[in-house]
């Protein structure tokens, strides 16, 4: 279960920060962040409770949206929406 508490600080972070973004980047970019980061944690839900032959399928399509997820926060520092300080904690 260490990665679903993991997954959940991310998402309080993702969560919190938005409080301080333009509404241009917070119903934008950084909505599909949150999603994405959502979806991430129903995954990792979804494999907790699988056996272990399920478990693949599941911890795949995680670690598809795990990189989706890696890409979106970067585009969201290169184009100056998070500091380099919140960038390098996520």
């Amino acid at each position: 279960m260490p990665i679903i508490h993991a997954i959940r600080i991310l998402h309080k972070d993702l969560y919190s920060i938005s409080g301080r973004l333009s509404k241009r980047d917070k119903l934008g970019i950084h909505a599909l962040i949150e999603t994405q980061a959502i979806a991430v944690l129903s995954l990792a839900t979804e494999s907790a409770f699988k056996s272990k032959v399920e478990k693949k399928t599941s911890l795949e399509k995680m670690r598809v949206q795990i990189e989706v997820l890696k890409h979106l926060v970067r585009s969201e520092h290169e184009l100056a929406i998070i500091d380099l300080k919140t960038y390098i904690r996520f």
